[in-house]
């Protein structure tokens, strides 16, 4: 059985939930966000693939049509940065995935090592 990244995800929040022991809790978290990577640079690509003929001036108003700032200043790929990150953070993996974080956050885990 093919688990999906969202499932995976889904499956690591729960487990994120049920664990007390900080070592595997800081496990969980990093598999994790290689997933949140994996499927956020998915997206992107979709994103970028779906607006490649699209004029410069018409991605800047799809963009703040989605209700992000922006301006013509911004570069191709910075649009396309901002389009795929607005709609990777309404995935249930994305939004699993930042459950799990803010959950460690609270608890004293996370991947940022204190200097």
């Amino acid at each position: 059985m093919v688990t999906t990244t969202t499932q995976r995800l889904l499956e690591l929040a729960a487990a994120t939930l049920a664990s007390r022991d900080e070592t595997l809790l800081l496990r969980l978290l990093e598999e994790a966000n290689e997933l949140y990577q994996q499927g956020f640079e998915s997206v992107r690509g979709a994103v970028a693939n779906r607006v490649a003929g699209v004029s410069p001036e018409v991605l800047v108003a799809t963009v703040s049509a989605a209700g992000l700032p922006c301006d013509a200043s911004q570069d191709r790929d910075e649009l396309v940065l901002l389009l795929a990150l607005s709609e990777w953070e309404m995935t249930p993996a994305a939004m699993a995935y930042s459950e799990m974080a803010e959950d460690a956050a609270r608890r004293g885990v996370c991947l940022i090592p204190e200097g």
